[in-house]
């Protein structure tokens, strides 16, 4: 087993070495990918850093010349994500680590992203006591915090890198064969205003014989799941929690981005899809609520989350950005509406109950749907059991329906 480690030996060659050598001391195989473009290299790579500029395409020289580091660390991102790309492809790569400040970090995580999910990726980085998200993403990227720079070997970075390589080494040893079940894996997706319903259904669904994997429709949730479904880990969707596109519509801080709701479709899994918590945008506190939006129904969620009542009008263009998605998408597939309510905040008495955004949205859907999508409508609250039945079992029916029962 061969962990490739991903470093800028001109300026951390000694810290390197030092993981080189915990890995090695556990019997884990190391192959050093040098992305370093300002000097000469401290340590013998295995794979150079010229020719990790040529693999995106670059020349090492011409990107030291220029004395743009912005662009030459978006070059050695793109060159360590082919190199470690092929070495997975080959076989040779079963885990990578990294270890550096903001550069390298940017460097590293670039390629551990282009990895599925289950192979081992480990950052040792002085960004992961801040916001990790455009390191980490919709990823399975572990981060350490070295509490000092990574700037020589002492008492602190010596324990940190030991435990961080250690920790590498645990999980390139693990057999990832006993984590796989063999059963059928359904997607689902959930927000707090919808847990009791998801909550039901996977429990029936796992009763029936199925795997389920819960999505938290946080905008990460929601990229997550379509990343799965394009690597081939979920078989068919639950789709309970759309209010991702909500927030990419409205401009909310949990869009999930343009793709939510296309992969079922490109693959042409079978998905169940609802409208759960689209009665909603989300923002953080209430101070940091848009002025734009001061004169909206508004919810404090708690002190960390305001949420906003989508409008008729949003809920109209909402109906018919769903529709459009599932229209253009492939296999089985099915829209279930609660007719009663999106949301637990949504139902008759509640602050976001609002009959004329609710209908906005329903009607879009119903007229903007092709033959080719199922339309069910439930006269009941999305909680509510009677609607947990009714997604669970068109669900089940498309899984039945399926050639492999996939």
């Amino acid at each position: 087993m061969t962990v490739t480690i991903v470093g800028t030996l001109d300026t951390k060659a000694p810290e390197i070495a030092y993981a080189r050598e915990v890995l090695e001391s556990q019997n884990v195989a190391t192959h050093i990918v040098d992305v370093g473009i300002m000097d000469d290299p401290g340590l013998e790579p295995d794979t150079s850093a010229a020719a990790v500029a040529s693999a995106a395409g670059e020349s090492l020289s011409a990107l030291r010349e220029t004395g743009d580091r912005g662009a030459a660390i978006d070059a050695m991102g793109r060159g360590a994500a082919t190199i470690v790309s092929r070495q997975y492809d080959s076989g040779s790569l079963k885990g990578v680590f990294g270890l550096g400040g903001s550069g390298n970090t940017s460097i590293a995580t670039a390629a551990m992203r282009t990895l599925p999910v289950g192979v081992p990726k480990l950052m040792v980085s002085t960004m992961a006591s801040g916001d990790t998200e455009p390191y980490v993403g919709a990823h399975d990227v572990a981060m350490f915090y070295p509490i000092a720079d990574i700037e020589g070997l002492n008492r602190v970075t010596r324990t940190v890198i030991s435990n961080a390589a250690s920790a590498m080494a645990g999980m390139v040893m693990n057999d990832a064969e006993r984590t796989a079940t063999g059963r059928p894996t359904i997607g689902c997706t959930m927000f707090g205003v919808t847990t009791p319903c998801v909550q039901q259904a996977r429990e029936r669904l796992e009763k029936a014989g199925y795997e389920t994997i819960v999505f938290h429709a946080t905008g990460t949730g929601g990229k997550a799941l379509e990343r799965l479904i394009e690597e081939g880990v979920i078989d068919a969707v639950l789709d309970i929690t759309t209010t991702e596109l909500a927030d990419e519509f409205v401009g909310g801080v949990l869009s999930a981005g343009p793709d939510r709701l296309t992969g079922a479709g490109n693959r042409g899994i079978p998905q169940v899809v609802s409208v759960g918590a689209l009665d909603m945008v989300n923002f953080g506190p209430m101070d940091d609520v848009p002025d734009a939006f001061a004169d909206r129904t508004l919810h404090e969620h708690n002190p960390q989350v305001t949420l906003m009542r989508t409008t008729p009008e949003e809920s109209k263009v909402l109906g018919q950005r769903i529709a459009r998605k599932l229209n253009d998408a492939t296999g089985p597939r099915a829209v279930v509406i609660p007719t009663e309510g999106i949301s637990m905040l949504s139902v008759e008495g509640e602050p976001f109950y609002d009959p004329d955004a609710d209908a906005a949205l329903y009607n879009s859907l119903r007229a903007n749907l092709d033959d080719a999508v199922e339309l069910i409508e439930v006269a009941t609250a999305i909680n509510d059991e009677a609607f947990v039945s009714a997604v669970v079992q068109k669900l089940e029916a498309y899984l039945e329906s399926m050639p492999t029962n996939t």
